[in-house]
Parts: structure tokens; C-alpha cells; sequence
């Protein structure tokens, strides 16, 4: 598995705005579309290409276009559409499928309870995006659902991870074909889960309360 966390001044300065407890719904939303795209950025560096011909104004050339078949975005519901459309700026033409998991708050076990994707990812690159890498559960469960279907590459996009997380999905995805991209790695999980210093539960603050 390969890791690379963003280093860039916007990156962390974003990053802090959304770490406070004051920031207001519309504004963490609208941050976090913002993040995604600046992180989108970095994990597609190695996105499927192939050589197109095109004619400018003034001659003939040769450009690239995303190859077939296309990337598929893979948001992780709920706190994962918050996302969405930072990465679909990026990858207009991508296609998008659906994960619906939740997380048991006693066992920290993930449950995946809804699913929207092709039957067939076979040579597909799938990008996975889920704000908080916390225990690793969930993104495991998600790489593994995605790797089952025929999926050769799978590329997570976080926002913040913690290194316990981080070394859950290490070990789980072992000798495979991923890819974590992290906006920061904080210090440690609390007893209940949640990344310290973090920011919170992310669903809840792109949404509120349900």
C-alpha cells in the first residue's frame, strides 16, 4: 500500500478551519468541497490516460483523455457525499457508485447496509472517499467490496487519518493495489474511536444531527 499525506500550506490552512468547533455547517461544507479537490488533485497523478487527437485553431496535435473505462468515485455514505463534488470537479467524466456503511459505536465493527455499483470493476480504478480514517474499518470493508468485484486499483481520499487506522489498512491490504491520500495523520484515537485532535464527527457537522 502506498500512503502519501498532502503537504501544502492551503491544505493545512483549510484543515483548521473545519477543526474548529465554531465553523457553521455551510462553511464546513463549503470548505470540504474545497479540500477534496485540492487532495482530488494529488490522488490522481496516476489516473488511466491515452493519447487523443485533437486540432487547435491553429494545427493538429496530440493530447491525452482519460483512458476507458472510466474512474469510478466511490463516496462511503453518509459523511462521504460531502465529498462528492470536490472530486466530480475534478473528474467530470468519471462514473459514480455508492457505499452505505455504518459504524457499530461498541464494537467499532463497520456494517455495510446499502450498495450502487456495476456488477463488473474489472480494470476499473475506483477512488474511495470517506473523510475520517479512524479505526480503518470501514475503508478496509470499502476496499475490500471493491477489489471482490474485479476493481485493479483502489485510491482512498481522507481528509485526516490517525496512525492507527493507517496500519489497520497497511495490514489489511498487504501485497495490493492501493493508495491512501490524507489531507494530515493526527496523533491518536480516544477510547471511543474518534481521531484526537481531529474534528469531530463529520457526518454531523456537514448535516447535523439525525
Amino acid at each position: 500500500m502506498r500512503v502519501h499525506v498532502a503537504d501544502h500550506p492551503l491544505i493545512t490552512h483549510k484543515l483548521t478551519v473545519l477543526r474548529d468547533k465554531n465553523t457553521t455547517s455551510p462553511s464546513f461544507r463549503a470548505l470540504t468541497e474545497e479540500l477534496v479537490t485540492l487532495l482530488a488533485y494529488e490522488a490522481t497523478r496516476e489516473v488511466r490516460v491515452e493519447p487523443v487527437e485533437i486540432e487547435t485553431p491553429v494545427t493538429k496535435t496530440v493530447g491525452i483523455a482519460l483512458s476507458d473505462p472510466k474512474p469510478l468515485i466511490v463516496p462511503i455514505l453518509r459523511a462521504g457525499l460531502g465529498m462528492l463534488e470536490g472530486m466530480v470537479k475534478l473528474l467530470p467524466s468519471a462514473e459514480v457508485g455508492f457505499l452505505g456503511m455504518v459504524r457499530d459505536e461498541e464494537t467499532l465493527q463497520p456494517t455495510t447496509y446499502a450498495e450502487r455499483l456495476p456488477d463488473d470493476l474489472a480494470g476499473r480504478q475506483c477512488y474511495v472517499i470517506d473523510p475520517m480514517l479512524a479505526t480503518g474499518g470501514s475503508l478496509i470493508a470499502a476496499i475490500d467490496f471493491l477489489l471482490q468485484r474485479g476493481a485493479d486499483e483502489v485510491i482512498a481520499v481522507c481528509l485526516l487519518g490517525a496512525p492507527e487506522g493507517l496500519e489497520a489498512v497497511k495490514a489489511a491490504t498487504a501485497g495490493k493495489n492501493v493508495t491512501v491520500v490524507l489531507g494530515a495523520v493526527d496523533e491518536k484515537l480516544n477510547e471511543h474511536g474518534y481521531i484526537v485532535p481531529g474534528l469531530g464527527d463529520a457526518g454531523d457537522r456537514l448535516y447535523g444531527l439525525v
